[in-house]
């Protein structure tokens, strides 16, 4: 990665946000050269993907003076805590596979998710040699029965099948990766982009992090074109911030049953006359995913 060149009295420039942690970030000029960089004050409103004016303040270094307005935000949100997740983004890669045991209601979470951030999405079954015609095998065919994308891939079985399937989805796009841990998500960027673990590890000695890095999210240009943005695994994927008029609207089949309830304000819960039910009772929408609804409408902050 090119080292940061340009001259500490130089004027201000633009810059994509690469890496954060804390009120630590890293920064890549149009060259690609890589700052160390601060948050002008004590704003914490700078996330991976974001488009920044800076100015350099030592060799090597910078200061965010503003964020340029963003296209995208994507962002996880329980009741006690949000986290962007990455900004600028145009297709989010939601990654599960048989083994571990996947979370069906975490992949479905995502797509609301991204649903709600107005972002494309994509599922990946990654290990499909290990179960392509069992649960994972049924779980993507049905996703796809909803009307979502989806692909199956083997990264360690067939890594040259997977790179050029995953490389035609992203190829010119700003993606990202998401899923629970152990899914194969840095196996499957590591076919994307064949350095991307040196540019960890210089990540992480940029910003004298060590291993902590590995919680943080990173943007990593790709040899095919685009982007590509890692986050680290987690289990869980809070959609608070989600308004509740819209949790419906985000899953495929409550569609068109919407505006079809007796009253404007149904929650789809227990009011009478409600269209969406009326659908889980004739079984055009199925149990689980009623439950999945109702868990989020009912958990929902009013």
């Amino acid at each position: 990665m090119k080292e940061s060149a340009r001259s500490a009295d130089a004027a201000d420039f633009d810059a994509r946000v690469v890496a954060t942690f804390g009120r630590q970030f890293l920064v890549a000029d149009p060259s690609g050269a890589v700052w160390s960089a601060t948050r002008r004050g004590k704003k914490g409103d700078v996330v991976v993907g974001d488009q920044v004016r800076v100015r350099a303040s030592a060799p090597g270094q910078v200061r965010i003076e503003g964020v340029h307005p963003r296209r995208s935000l994507l962002f996880r949100a329980d009741g006690f805590r949000t986290k962007e997740l990455a900004a600028n983004i145009d297709l989010v890669l939601v990654v599960y596979a048989a083994r571990p045991s996947f979370n069906r209601w975490f992949a479905w979470k995502a797509l609301v998710a991204a649903h709600a951030a107005g972002i494309d999405a994509v599922v990946v079954q990654n290990k499909t040699e290990l179960d392509d015609s069992g649960e994972a095998g049924e779980f993507r065919l049905a996703l796809a029965r909803l009307g979502v994308t989806t692909i199956g891939v083997s990264a360690k079985g067939d890594p040259e099948r997977t790179r050029s399937a995953l490389a035609a989805i992203t190829r010119d796009r700003a993606s990202l990766l998401v899923g629970q841990s152990g899914m194969g998500k840095s196996t499957l960027l590591n076919l994307l982009v064949p350095d991307a673990g040196a540019r960890t590890q210089e990540y992480s000695q940029r910003l004298d992090l060590g291993k902590q890095t590995t919680t943080a999210s990173r943007w990593f240009a790709l040899p095919s074109g685009g982007s590509i943005v890692d986050t680290p695994g987690f289990q869980e994927f809070g959609l608070a911030n989600v308004p509740l008029a819209e949790l419906a609207g985000s899953l495929p089949e409550f569609r068109p049953a919407l505006g079809g309830c007796r009253f404007l304000d149904c929650r789809h819960l227990a009011e009478p006359g409600c269209a969406v039910r009326a659908l889980v009772d004739s079984g055009a929408i199925t149990a689980e995913r009623y439950a999945f609804y109702r868990s989020l409408a009912e958990a929902h902050p009013l």
